[in-house]
C-alpha cells in the first residue's frame, strides 16, 4: 500500500469503466456514504477516502500549514486520483469537499466529467449582497466553544448540523465521527472551512456541476445553491430537496439517495 493510499484510507469497491469518487465533509469520514455505496458498486468503480484530519486518519500526517487553505485538500485529491490512475471520474463532494473538487477541477478539468455538490458553499460568512449564513461574531463564538470544551461542543453542534435530536441515529453517527477528530485539528480545519472564500474561483470551474441542497440547512442557506448556479463557469443545475440538515445523505437517505443516483447517472443536457 502506497503512502497516499494509507494516509487517506483509500478504498476501491466494485468494478466498471465509470469511476465515482466520494468525498466527505467536515467532521465525518467515508462512512457517511454507507447508504449510497451499495447502489453504486454493481456498475461502477467507487473510490472512497478520508480527508486528512478526519478521526480515522493519522494525526501525525496533519500539516497545519498545508491545511490552512482548501488548496491543501485539493492537492490531496489530485494525488489520490493520480495514485489510483484515474483518467476521468464523477466526483461527489459533500460540504467542503464540493469546493475541494471544484478547486482541483480548475487545475485538471480532464480528470472530472462532472461534480455533484451536496450542501456546498463557496463562503459561509455573510458579506455585502451575499448571504452565507454566519456573521463573524457567530464564527468567533463557535471557535471559542470548540476551544473551551470540544466534547460539549460536539454534543451541541451535531443535532444542529444534522437537523434532529440526540436520539436520531444520524445525529449519533455524526457526533461519533466529529468526536473522533483531535480537538486542535478539528478547530484548525473548522477555521479553514468557515473562513474560506471561494467565490472568486467559481468562474474558473468549467466542469458540469450538479448542485444538490437541503431545503433547510443550518450551515448553508438555500440561496447559496442558486449563487453557485449563477456563478460557476460551466453548465450547472440545482435541485433543492425536501430533506432537513447539512448531512442529508446520512439523515434522509430515502429522499436523498434517489436524487444523488439520478444526478450521477444523468448529465445536465439529458
Amino acid at each position: 500500500m502506497g503512502i497516499v493510499e494509507e494516509a487517506h484510507n483509500v478504498r476501491v469497491l466494485g468494478s466498471g469503466e465509470q469511476v465515482i469518487v466520494l468525498a466527505h465533509g467536515f467532521g465525518t469520514d467515508q462512512s457517511v456514504w454507507r447508504h449510497l455505496v451499495p447502489h453504486l458498486v454493481d456498475d461502477h468503480r467507487v473510490i472512497l477516502y478520508d480527508n486528512m484530519g478526519a478521526g480515522t486518519t493519522n494525526p501525525d500526517y496533519f500539516d497545519f500549514g498545508r491545511y490552512a487553505t482548501l488548496e491543501g485538500f485539493a492537492y490531496d485529491l489530485l494525488a489520490i486520483l493520480e495514485d489510483q490512475q484515474v483518467e476521468s471520474c464523477i466526483f461527489v463532494g459533500h460540504s467542503v469537499s464540493a469546493m475541494v473538487g471544484a478547486i482541483a477541477s480548475i487545475t485538471r478539468p480532464d480528470l472530472f466529467s462532472k461534480i455533484v455538490m451536496i450542501s456546498a458553499s463557496p463562503r459561509y460568512l455573510n458579506d455585502v449582497d451575499y448571504l452565507g449564513g454566519f456573521d463573524q461574531e457567530d464564527l468567533d463564538q463557535l471557535f471559542e466553544a470548540m476551544r473551551e470544551n470540544y466534547k460539549a461542543w460536539c454534543s451541541g453542534f451535531a443535532p444542529l448540523a444534522v437537523g434532529g435530536d440526540m436520539d436520531s441515529l444520524a445525529v449519533q453517527e455524526f457526533s461519533r465521527t466529529l468526536f473522533n477528530m483531535r480537538p486542535d485539528i478539528a478547530l484548525s480545519v473548522g477555521q479553514t472551512i468557515f473562513q474560506s472564500d471561494m467565490r472568486q474561483i467559481l468562474g474558473l470551474v468549467t466542469v458540469p456541476c450538479h448542485i444538490v441542497q437541503s431545503v433547510k440547512d443550518l450551515a448553508v442557506p438555500v440561496v447559496v445553491s442558486e449563487y453557485l448556479h449563477q456563478n460557476l463557469g460551466g453548465d450547472s443545475i440545482v435541485e433543492v430537496m425536501s430533506s432537513d440538515g447539512h448531512l442529508p445523505q446520512l439523515s434522509s437517505p430515502d429522499i436523498v439517495i434517489p436524487v444523488l443516483l439520478r444526478h450521477i447517472q444523468h448529465d445536465i443536457a439529458a
